[in-house]
């Protein structure tokens, strides 16, 4: 694929990815999730969608909320101060709504990584002294009928060099994973600014990777610091400028994240009436991201939420509404 044909709109990307797909988001609770592509899915209606998280935010319970997700394989949900869970992720699952089954959340980094490193499995103590090892979410005939889908949730051995009882966790290997970052060459080398969390990982394990960002540059532009970049170009299949593609959640050293939408949220989320309403207006109400960005305030709330290049954040922003 040539550099031309990896920049595509983002109503084309999200038309590749089908019903069912297993999918891989980036970023950690309030920061940096791909959130133009997840509002893009929504409007296109994608159904039984399986997805994989070690911190997901909102990015996640938007489209819980939007009937888009059949399954789950997650440590936990949440936007941090602004709710310690998802309204809708909580609300499915105590209604049994979608299927779940939950990890550690360094145990789902490593199943990342067992992915990334083409491995089938990676060793490791955590989870031992929890019921996530009593109890499976996930049934043993969903798992036959699925080959993406690990034949079981994990395994105990006994180590061969030391006879300590050890855990097999797993690998995930995604059809799709799905990164909003600040800076992309247009071959599809990504730079990311701040914490990567458990991006890059998500990325290697994955059979196709889609990538928006806030900017995009010329290949040399990234080759002159070749060590700030941590995704080469030959991963990475369908690039997407979208500016502010992150919002409301923040994208390091360009917003922070929007407290004032972020409430609006969580209100209406707590009731399926209320989540029908955002949805209606924030999502289904506009035709695209740009008039998105003018639903929620235009170009007076972007420049609240400008971040400072050196410190990463928004300094002065009125953070509790």
């Amino acid at each position: 694929m040539n550099t031309s044909e990896k920049i595509i709109s983002l109503q084309e990307a999200v038309m590749k990815i089908p019903d069912g797909a297993h999918i891989a988001l980036g970023g950690f609770t309030s920061q940096r999730h791909p959130m133009a592509f997840v509002y893009e899915m929504i409007r296109q209606k994608k159904k039984n969608l399986h997805l994989y998280g070690h911190s997901p935010g909102g990015d996640w319970d938007i489209l819980i909320g939007a009937g888009c997700v059949k399954r789950v394989e997650l440590a936990y949900e949440a936007d941090e101060a602004f709710g310690t869970i998802g309204p809708c992720f909580r609300r499915a699952i105590e209604n049994n709504k979608i299927e779940w089954e939950d990890y550690s959340n360094f145990s789902m980094v490593l199943r990342f990584t067992a992915g990334a490193l083409g491995l089938p499995f990676l060793p490791a103590k955590t989870m031992f002294g929890s019921d996530m090892l009593v109890k499976e979410g996930i049934n043993k005939n969903i798992r036959q009928k699925d080959d993406r889908i690990a034949s079981k949730k994990f395994h105990v051995m006994e180590c061969p060099f030391t006879k300590e009882k050890i855990l097999l966790l797993p690998a995930i290997n995604v059809d799709f994973c799905i990164l909003h970052v600040q800076k992309v060459g247009s071959d599809g080398t990504v730079r990311i600014y701040g914490q990567s969390y458990a991006d890059i990982q998500e990325a290697l394990c994955a059979k196709k990777v889609i990538v928006t960002c806030e900017e995009i540059l010329e290949p040399e532009d990234l080759r002159a610091n070749p060590e700030q970049n941590q995704i080469p170009f030959f991963r990475i299949n369908h690039i997407i400028h979208i500016p502010y593609g992150a919002h409301p959640y923040s994208c390091f050293r360009y917003y922070d994240y929007d407290p004032e939408q972020l409430n609006i949220y969580h209100k209406k989320a707590e009731t399926i009436e209320g989540i029908k309403e955002y949805l209606d207006e924030f999502i289904y109400g506009v035709k695209d991201h740009q008039e998105y960005l003018e639903k929620v305030g235009g170009r007076k709330k972007i420049q609240k939420l400008v971040a400072d290049f050196d410190i990463g954040y928004a300094a002065n922003l009125k953070r509790r509404f």
